[in-house]
């Protein structure tokens, strides 16, 4: 019995590595656009919202 909550805590470690790991990647990706892109973009999804609202 003891070997299963062994196994357990390893995964939830594992998957909070994991999870941290894919949230450190997507910041670093985030952080690489220049201000005009993320300007773009923004702009970009305003024009998308407001054309779905009407």
């Amino acid at each position: 019995m003891r070997a299963w909550w062994k196994w357990l805590g390893l995964a939830g470690v594992v998957g909070v590595a994991v999870s941290g790991a894919a949230v450190a990647r997507r910041e670093r990706q985030r952080r690489s656009y220049t201000p005009d892109e993320v300007r773009d973009r923004l702009h970009r999804r305003l024009a998308e919202a407001e054309g779905r609202a009407q």
